[in-house]
């Protein structure tokens, strides 16, 4: 198609264009041309565009002014070398403006799918844009996308994604051998640009040959071929970006052969650029999403391998952790769907709810800081304990039978004359202060037992502990010092004030240890979230005896998850394990304390969340 030079319509200016008809298309100026070059006289109404170039043809002698829009000023008689060469440059000027102009648009067009690539995480939605925006900037029919996958045996392709506009593409995933015996792997092998102008006639020294299986099936003819290889700027080959059927500026399907040939053009120099720099800007988001994916692999490794290491050291909770996680996370999707309560607006995105299982993995973590017989301990006394007092039971009955058997060698020897009543009296009275001491003995024993719920042995021990005995030798002795009874005395649980305080402070352990991990901003809640979850809404709670409002929503959910499952899960030394029923009363006992959410209790039971994992029968 050649080129378009119009002139204003004076003789002389028409005359001067006569003398370009041979190399150019000469017209009379009409309308508001495009990518043309016009000639103008002095005084000519014509004005430039962005894509117009205005050459004067002055009359020899006129010195002017001319216009600043003009691009160049000639005598109206200059010959006709001077007119070709004027009209050349002009043409060329209009050529490198639309380059550039046609690179700063290629190169925002790749600055905006950069911008996309990066910011876009599902990994099929990635691959779906990078793929679709390769056709789009190469006006491409079709498109395959190819990924290098690492296998125990080895490397090999994977088929990943296929784009067609013209037919329905039958996608099925499928993995190739990772060589040059197809277009596909030579590319990826070589990170060289495969640029076909038909397809079905490659290169003879070629390695490859090109599969008709598709275009049989689909009755499509592939007849351009694009393949630039997918590579980081370190070298590693991600995949290959296969692009078919260059249209160019047509954008209608390709329904039949004879569309093809009309219509397909090979792809040129600017192609293989603009697809090879999205082909490393593809190669650059998929690796970092990889990265990411392996990265936050390791950190759920490390995770679930500390909660492990931390419940090793109780092994009758194991399992605790990870059943309040799935518990509180159950919850939360729970919350998410729900449209009525005071919660009706509250949503849960993927990462918060990332955030929370974390949160609710790492809750115990403080524990690491606590003692371990503090941490383990299943009696009120520590077995060591309650072995001295059993001793000094059994110390204390030889002393009596000692004491006993003196004063009846003392009766012998005094001749008395009803010694028969004496040391009968005596056996009696030793007899009734054995079965006081195994009494007083059994009911310490029953006293070591934790309880879940408050059951108060406080007179019985302090009689016990108050009770005088005498040994063999008169000197007073009693079973129970004052500490053991004050511990003998707790009402509830297995822990002295002092060792529950050192338990509770494994929250503040928690929320320290967490909050030296240098969490990614969508995780940066989980040491506040975790540090809260034995916080009561009525302040009754701990380490900060925080209220409602300064208690998050996801530490209210952990906390009846962490209730429940403390109170189900299987036996433990210091507890048995108690039903559903029966948790979900002490639960509901401790909601209307003020102690847990009302509303998120309610959504509990009403949803079942309890059993999303194992519970007792």
């Amino acid at each position: 198609m050649r080129r378009v030079i119009f002139h204003d319509g004076g003789a002389r200016v028409a005359a001067a264009a006569a003398h370009l008809a041979d190399d150019y298309d000469v017209r009379p100026l009409a309308g508001e041309p495009t990518h043309a070059l016009v000639l103008v006289s002095a005084g000519s109404a014509a004005r430039p565009n962005g894509s117009t170039r205005l050459i004067g043809l002055v009359e020899p002698g006129d010195e002017g002014p001319w216009p600043v829009t003009w691009y160049a000023v000639l005598p109206v008689d200059a010959p006709s070398a001077m007119l070709r060469r004027a009209a050349g440059n002009a043409f060329a000027d209009l050529e490198a403006e639309a380059d550039l102009e046609r690179l700063e648009r290629d190169l925002a067009e790749l600055n905006a799918i950069g911008i996309r690539l990066s910011a876009e995480a599902n990994p099929r939605f990635l691959l779906e844009t990078i793929l679709s925006k390769a056709r789009e900037i190469t006006s491409s029919d079709a498109g395959s996308l190819y990924i290098v996958d690492q296998a125990g045996d080895g490397a090999h392709l994977r088929f990943a994604l296929a784009q067609n506009d013209s037919v329905s593409v039958p996608f099925r995933a499928a993995t190739l051998p990772l060589t040059d015996e197809s277009v596909a792997g030579y590319v990826a092998l070589t990170g060289r640009i495969v640029n076909l102008t038909d397809a079905y006639e490659p290169p003879p020294d070629s390695p490859f040959t090109i599969n008709r299986t598709f275009d049989e099936q689909a009755r499509y003819r592939t007849k351009s071929m694009l393949v630039v290889p997918m590579r980081t700027p370190q070298g590693d080959t991600i995949g290959a970006l296969q692009l078919i059927n260059c249209k160019g500026g047509w954008r209608g399907h390709l329904a039949r052969p004879e569309d093809v040939e009309r219509h397909v053009r090979p792809y040129g120099p600017r192609h293989e650029k603009l697809a090879g720099s999205l082909a490393s800007q593809a190669a650059v988001a998929i690796h970092n999403r990889r990265l990411y994916l392996s990265i936050r692999d390791l950190f759920e490794g490390f995770v679930t391998a500390s909660v492990t290491a931390i419940e090793a050291r109780d092994p009758t909770t194991s399992g605790h952790s990870f059943r309040v996680a799935e518990m509180t996370v159950g919850l939360a999707e729970v919350v998410d769907r729900c449209d009525t309560g005071p919660y009706a607006r509250l949503r849960f995105g993927a990462d918060e709810i990332m955030e929370l299982r974390y949160a609710s993995l790492l809750h115990d973590f403080g524990k690491v800081g606590v003692r371990e017989h503090v941490l383990v301990k299943s009696k009120k006394l520590y077995p060591a304990d309650l072995d001295r007092i059993r001793h000094r039971v059994e110390l204390l009955k030889r002393e009596l039978a000692l004491r006993t058997a003196r004063a009846k060698l003392d009766a012998a020897l005094a001749r008395q004359t009803d010694y028969a009543v004496a040391a009968a009296r005596l056996d009696a009275e030793l007899a009734a202060a054995l079965a006081d001491l195994d009494r007083h003995l059994d009911l310490i024993v029953v006293a070591n037992e934790p309880a879940v719920q408050a059951r108060d042995y406080t007179d019985d021990i302090a009689a016990i502990a108050g009770r005088v005995w005498r040994d063999a030798d008169g000197a007073p002795r009693a079973i129970l010092t004052p500490d053991e009874a004050r511990v003998l005395a707790i009402p509830r649980g297995s822990l002295t004030e002092t060792e529950r305080r050192d338990i509770q402070d494994h929250v503040v352990y928690t929320f320290e240890f967490l909050s030296r991990i240098p969490w990614t901003r969508e995780l940066r809640r989980v040491p506040d979230i975790a540090g809260a979850h034995h916080e009561k809404l009525n302040g009754t709670g701990y380490p900060n005896a925080a209220r409602a409002g300064q208690i998050p929503v996801q530490s209210r959910m952990m906390a009846i998850a962490d209730i429940y499952d403390a109170l189900t899960a299987k036996d433990r030394p210091y507890k048995k394990a108690v039903r559903s029923e029966e948790a979900l009363a002490i639960l509901d006992a401790e909601r209307r304390a003020g102690a847990l959410d009302s509303a998120l209790f309610d959504l509990f039971v009403s949803a079942r969340v309890f059993e999303r994992v194992t519970r007792l029968s």
